[in-house]
């Protein structure tokens, strides 16, 4: 029974850990005197997000902060965004619709239109986001208090996900585990060390001056994780990046189908992980042990009555449950995470045989190598 001790040992390890580590997650709050002497341009590239577009509108018509242009840039839309973009802001000033130019070699599509939208900005700080989030109206004042605060010249977080179907349910939410769990916040949010580094593309606030220094999105032109490339480069040259818990003031619609998430989770992961085959191997190896042995010994354990077996599963449950609690995700996902777990394995192994193989990755009608 020395191998159950072990196991056991080894999850309540990864329970201390995550909780300790999450204490390094910063809140995003605002100043208390926050001014708004600094002009802040909030950037949106859109594809074919026609269905987004209202949403996004009012989300974006409510904001607060005074000192404020909102640039969207309609990046060869085949489903009308760019004539419901105009009808919807034409009567706030803010907003200005902008078209993008055709996709240059070498370039991935996200990349080349925030590239654009930034080449536009006229702030001293420019706040990308994607146009399937929705924000709370105080949420640049909040974004700009914790970045003074932390003397912090880039700032990122993983929003809430408000999930609809299935797939979605089990891996979405399983990026804020990632983070907390992989992920040694202190480091990340008090070092400029380029390794302990991660981003999320949907919300990046970010130092123009700064940002412009790095190289932009230039720098990043042919990367399917520019947030992550875009973060390390801030670090490689001494800017301090820092990661916040924005699940109470930003969410995000990522996915809108169970297609649509495998094909997100396919063009991303094994590029995430550095295109390593090596990783790939080890985190299979890692996920299979932490998150869905539990479950087969739990179902073990019922069967023959050693109920004893059912411990390491109340401990992944606890661990899940923590992670879901403080991202605001629901509780009872935490029961499904042997399922999760092998669907994220399974994603991997998929991402990973499309670069083998040859092929491309295909996002929003175009495809990336």
């Amino acid at each position: 029974m020395l191998w159950f001790f072990i196991f056991v040992l080894l999850l309540v390890v990864m329970n201390v850990w995550t909780m300790v580590n999450s204490l390094f997650l910063y809140p995003l709050r605002a100043g208390k005197h926050e001014e708004a002497d600094q002009k802040v341009s909030l950037l949106v590239p859109l594809r074919n997000e026609v269905d987004n577009v209202e949403g996004l509108i009012r989300s974006l018509s409510s904001l607060t902060y005074p000192n404020l242009e909102m640039l969207l840039l309609d990046d060869h839309s085949e489903d009308g965004t760019y004539e419901k973009l105009l009808s919807l802001t034409v009567e706030d000033a803010r907003f200005t619709v902008l078209q993008g130019k055709e996709l240059p070699d070498g370039w991935n599509g996200k990349v080349h239109a925030c590239h654009q939208l930034s080449k536009k900005a006229g702030g001293d700080y420019l706040f990308f986001l994607d146009a399937d989030a929705r924000v709370v109206p105080t949420v640049i004042e909040k974004t700009l208090g914790t970045m003074k605060k932390r003397k912090a010249a880039m700032l990122s977080g993983f929003p809430f996900y408000p999930n609809h179907h299935f797939l979605s349910h089990m891996l979405v939410p399983l990026q804020h585990m990632v983070v907390l769990l992989h992920l040694p916040l202190f480091m990340a949010n008090r070092t400029t060390k380029p390794m302990f580094t991660a981003a999320c593309g949907i919300f990046i606030v970010i130092e123009r001056s700064a940002y412009l220094a790095v190289g932009g999105h230039e720098s990043v032109k042919d990367s399917l994780v520019e947030d992550v490339h875009l973060a390390r480069e801030m670090k490689k040259n001494g800017y301090r990046m820092i990661l916040a818990n924005i699940t109470s003031s930003a969410l995000s619609y990522m996915y809108e189908s169970n297609q649509e998430t495998w094909a997100g989770f396919k063009k991303n992961l094994y590029t995430g992980i550095g295109r390593s085959t090596w990783m790939v191997v080890f985190l299979t190896l890692l996920y299979a042990i932490l998150f869905v042995l539990p479950g087969g010994l739990a179902i073990f354990g019922m069967i023959t009555g050693a109920l004893y077996l059912l411990l390491p599963y109340v401990l992944l449950i606890t661990f899940k449950m923590y992670v879901d609690a403080r991202t605001g995700h629901p509780l009872w996902l935490s029961f499904l995470m042997p399922v999760a777990g092998m669907l994220l394995i399974a994603m991997m192994w998929a991402s990973m045989l499309v670069h083998k193989r040859g092929r491309t990755y295909q996002w929003k009608g175009r495809s990336y190598q």
